[in-house]
């Protein structure tokens, strides 16, 4: 199987592969998960080191905060990235829940602590998520790109929730909006809060429930 054959999509422009520095840059608009997922197609386990200029970048990780998921929270992910000041592209992916159709909005508030319910009102609402492909055990996965109208320096400490039925419940999904690198700005091998390397670091992240 030819590697660079799998980065042949509508929405790349251009793409280099270093092997020597195990390293794959990308020029484009194609959705960051589809990405990953053609780099896991072919039996690689990629990390992304960056999206996008500085400061034009964030990531939120979203968790369940039903008791039952207490071993495995994370069930999604929504990679954000700023392609003028007052224009965003956001990538959504969902994993591990019961097929369904799901809808995500930025909050007002960053305050997760009591889940999606303390975050205030919504000051996006996002076009719906449907998550009917298989996964495994009965639960699904679904994924969508949507561009929006907003500067991303107003969503930094907000935060990102993806609900069923519209409306907030206890198995909500929630997450903090956080500012992410942009390309080029993390060359780290080791995460400096623990001491593991960024693989470690990736293999606690699927025990916990992130697989995107």
């Amino acid at each position: 199987m030819d590697f660079n054959d799998d980065l042949i999509m509508p929405g790349i422009s251009k793409f280099d592969i270093d092997l020597e520095n195990q390293r794959v840059s990308v020029e484009g608009t194609e959705p960051p998960s589809n990405i990953i997922k053609a780099i896991q197609d072919v039996g690689k386990d990629p990390i992304i080191r960056g999206t996008g200029k500085p400061n034009s970048a964030a990531v939120s990780i979203l968790e369940s905060f039903d008791p039952k998921d207490i071993k495995t929270p994370v069930r999604g992910l929504a990679r954000i990235v700023a392609t003028d000041e007052n224009n965003l592209l956001v990538d959504i992916t969902l994993n591990g829940l019961p097929k369904g159709i799901y809808y995500p909005s930025f909050r007002a508030s960053g305050d997760i602590s009591a889940g999606a319910k303390s975050t205030g009102s919504s000051i996006h609402d996002f076009n719906p998520i449907t998550v009917d492909t298989e996964s495994s055990d009965k639960l699904y996965s679904g994924q969508t790109f949507q561009q929006i109208n907003f500067n991303i320096s107003e969503l930094i400490g907000r935060s990102f929730i993806v609900s069923k039925d519209n409306k907030l419940a206890d198995d909500s999904l929630a997450g903090v909006i956080a500012r992410s690198a942009g390309a080029w700005e993390n060359d780290k091998q080791v995460c400096s809060c623990s001491g593991k390397t960024v693989w470690q670091e990736r293999n606690d992240a699927h025990h916990r429930g992130l697989h995107i």
